[in-house]
């Protein structure tokens, strides 16, 4: 049976995941996991890119030993925004930054001097985070960065990881979209803001569809892994996308979660919502797989649990997620409430004593212990999920009766049935490898093996279990939502 390969990269680990299918059923395997983690240095916060390639060159080495000519096509998906800059010769100039680094501070003043905010809106669909490529670039350019002088290309990093796999540079449309940088309506360049920002012009260079086939693996890769001639795919390269592409659901249905450390929440689209209601409410346009716009908001998701857990581990208890999950529910339900997108909690360490000292300061009940922390932590994100599900509703003038999650956070039974009580409606959770699905059928659409996205999504539906969620005790959570409508920031 034909192997296809995806090689997924997260904040905090990546995977080579190799995809077996017959055509009717799709299975998963997992050939090598590795840790990616960033590494703070005089300069800033960086990612260890050559270190990451070295592991995925390992995990293809292995793919290649169990399965070998049955591999057809490699894809690569990563979280966005991150780049690395090349010189005319190809080499890169320097380490990728992180999305955290502090260099993005003091940066959206000086953007929205030279274009407001509602103008680049307006052009790119995408509102102002600190994540965003256009601050990392614009701070780059006023300390008159040799780098940045110096480029030729701005490569992306799934796409700067798939120039090394295969030798061409090209930048893949998805992943490009949630730069602040790309015309959401025609999928083109956002020319009028780079020249704003004052972006030298040459380093944005071709943009292709998810799907493209770039090329074969160069001959450096393949003696190493044991196989030449296999082909890079540009997938949907940012991994929200083929997150979206690999959760079953269809045009009439379309209201979906990416839960992860960050949690997505999103419509999937034909185009863009760039009005001002949009722009109010902080939603962002983001490119998917054939031709699809991912209406969005991003949510601080199990960032929140993720870091109280390496806080307490930190302090000698290391717990599991599946202990966490227990402790919050047996934790008494809504005595308080935060908003997990207040940009306190943005940052790492402390997280525990962050969410305490949120309920303090707003004069609400402290948790006590682990599970009341937990137990807030969870319904106020289950609760924020009800808010910005109320503006997609308002927004799209649609009701929705259900919600698609995918993605590791549904194994969270406990938040995920939170999440059916908070926005009354049922949620569908599946599948948990809801990225590697999605990477892996744009991979069989452009080598022919899947006819188009909706083909894809039922091979995924025929193969993977899926729990379904109905909302439980409406007479609690809607005055709780009202209760907790009243702390939030954005």
């Amino acid at each position: 049976m034909p192997v296809f390969l995806s090689i997924d990269l997260g904040a905090g680990s990546g995977r080579v995941i190799a995809g077996t299918s017959d055509l009717k059923t799709l299975r998963l395997e997992e050939i090598h996991r590795f840790d990616n983690p960033g590494t703070d240095l005089p300069g800033g916060s960086f990612w260890n890119i050559v270190g990451l390639f070295r592991d995925i060159v390992e995990g293809l080495r292995r793919a290649v030993e169990k399965y070998g000519d049955d591999i057809v096509a490699i894809g690569i998906d990563t979280w966005g925004c991150d780049f690395g800059l090349l010189d005319t010769h190809g080499r890169l100039l320097g380490m990728p930054h992180q999305y955290r680094d502090p260099r993005h501070e003091g940066m959206p003043p000086l953007m929205h001097a030279k274009l407001s905010e509602a103008e680049i809106y307006s052009l790119t669909g995408i509102t102002t985070n600190f994540y965003n490529s256009s601050l990392h670039l614009l701070a780059e350019e006023q300390i008159s960065s040799p780098a940045l002088a110096s480029a030729d290309k701005l490569l992306f990093i799934p796409d700067l990881l798939a120039y090394w796999l295969c030798g061409v540079q090209a930048v893949e449309r998805t992943i490009a979209s949630t730069s602040q940088l790309l015309d959401a309506g025609t999928g083109d360049w956002a020319w009028g803001v780079i020249e704003s920002l004052g972006l030298p012009q040459r380093i944005f260079g071709k943009i292709v569809a998810p799907g493209t086939v770039l090329g074969p693996i160069r001959k450096e890769v393949a003696r190493i892994i044991g196989k030449d001639d296999i082909p890079v795919v540009a997938s949907a390269s940012h991994d929200t996308a083929s997150a979206v592409a690999g959760i079953p659901m269809d045009g009439d249905d379309p209201l979906w979660l990416s839960s992860g450390t960050w949690s997505i929440m999103g419509l999937e689209r034909k185009d863009p919502i760039r009005t001002p209601e949009a722009f109010a409410a902080r939603c962002c346009n983001e490119l998917g797989a054939e031709d699809t716009v991912r209406f969005l908001k991003n949510i601080a998701g199990l960032w929140l649990i993720q870091e109280c857990k390496r806080q307490w581990a930190l302090d000698g208890d290391n717990l599991s997620y599946g202990e966490m999950a227990a402790l919050a529910e047996a934790a008494e339900p809504f005595t308080a409430f935060i908003d997990p997108d207040d940009p306190v909690f943005a940052a790492p360490g402390e997280m525990p004593e962050k969410i305490r000292a949120f309920c303090e300061r707003t004069g609400q009940q402290v948790p006590a212990d682990k599970g009341a922390i937990l137990r807030v932590a969870s319904e106020s994100l289950a609760l924020k999920y009800r808010v910005v599900y109320e503006r997609f509703c308002a927004l799209s003038g649609k009701r929705f009766e259900r919600l698609h999650a995918g993605g590791g956070g549904i194994q969270n039974a406990f938040l995920a049935q939170a999440t059916a009580n908070a926005l009354g409606i049922e949620v569908i959770a599946g599948p948990i490898e809801a990225t590697s699905c999605g990477n892996l059928i744009v991979q069989m659409i452009a080598t022919g093996h899947v006819a188009d996205l909706a083909a894809g999504r039922r091979l995924i539906r025929d193969s993977f279990e899926f729990q379904t969620y109905t909302p439980r005790d409406p007479d609690q959570w809607l005055p709780a939502y009202e209760r907790f409508k009243t702390f939030i920031v954005s």
